[in-house]
């Protein structure tokens, strides 16, 4: 550090009422980091969705409603398997059993004893080999004819529900961020009005020594440069320290919320974070510089 640097970092003593504003900081960068990792979970979460339901599709024979139910259905799932076997670009077949049905829908409805007497459809669950193309209206088809109350879901239409839904919460944690970063620059810009106000003899006696406006505003962007940067630093380390609470909830013996992704952040999730004080601190740096030459020009 230079002894001009070291001299400018002198002019402007800390104020005693600077906690408030570093608390306002400290809070927003807090929030700031929750959205950013908010984006995260659900940008991961959407890269799972699509990676577990592309390629992949499902045949649901339904129970059809007669008597011979039951018999009816053993033939048409069957049949159908017979025709998945002869369709090419199918890599592999699966049918579950009544069991593996019944934990599908044990999250919506439990596993209340009446859950065993719905009317659950057979499923089978397909793979696709990778690259290939499969005529899915002519698969229906040719299913239809063997079992008339099957269904074929390619999962198309949940992945771009799944993905709408994670698009819609990523959007909207990038709006909280940039009403953050609003917030934090009409803050810091108070503050500096504040600060030339609070510091005015100090600025009179510079100029008229003859210092120029950039060297006095280098003396307060530095000020809030610093100031910002660690009072951000703690509010984003109290919100890595909140994912890292939360992703060990688990393994606390807590269970998760079922259909919620996990909350908490991986190592390279959490070292984004650092994204928030490094960010806060130059919004300050540009703020507070151009907030003072503005005022600058205003009064000389």
């Amino acid at each position: 550090m230079s002894e001009k640097e070291r001299v400018r970092g002198r002019i402007l003593p800390r104020e005693k009422g600077a906690a408030p504003l570093d608390v306002v900081i400290g809070v927003m960068a807090f929030l700031a980091a929750l959205a950013l990792g908010a984006s995260m979970l659900a940008n991961r979460q959407a890269e799972g969705w699509r990676e577990g339901l592309s390629g992949r599709l499902t045949v649901q024979i339904l129970q059809p409603d007669h008597p011979t139910a039951k018999r009816d259905m053993q033939t048409e799932t069957k049949a159908a398997l017979d025709i998945l076997r002869d369709t090419p670009g199918i890599l592999t077949i699966t049918e579950m059993s009544d069991a593996d049905a019944a934990k599908l829908v044990e999250p919506w409805l439990g596993t209340d004893a009446l859950v065993k007497d719905l009317p659950l459809p057979r499923l089978i669950d397909a793979t696709i080999e990778p690259g290939a193309h499969v005529n899915f209206a002519e698969l229906q088809t040719r299913l239809q004819t063997v079992a008339p109350d099957s269904n074929v879901d390619d999962h198309t239409r949940w992945i771009a529900r799944l993905q709408g839904l994670a698009n819609t919460i990523i959007y909207a944690a990038y709006a909280v961020l940039l009403l953050i970063a609003l917030a934090t620059a009409a803050a810091v810009s108070f503050a500096t009005r504040a600060g030339l106000e609070a510091h005015h003899d100090i600025v009179a006696l510079l100029h008229q020594m003859g210092a120029h406006s950039g060297f006095i505003a280098r003396a307060f962007e530095w000020h809030y440069l610093v100031s910002t940067f660690a009072a951000s630093a703690v509010g984003a380390g109290f919100a890595a320290v909140t994912f890292l609470l939360a992703g060990g909830l688990e393994f606390a013996g807590v269970e998760a919320v079922p259909f919620l992704p996990p909350l908490g952040l991986n190592p390279q999730e959490l070292a984004w974070l650092l994204a928030v004080p490094v960010v806060s601190g130059l919004i300050a740096w540009v703020t507070a510089r151009l907030s003072v030459l503005a005022a600058l020009r205003e009064i000389y």
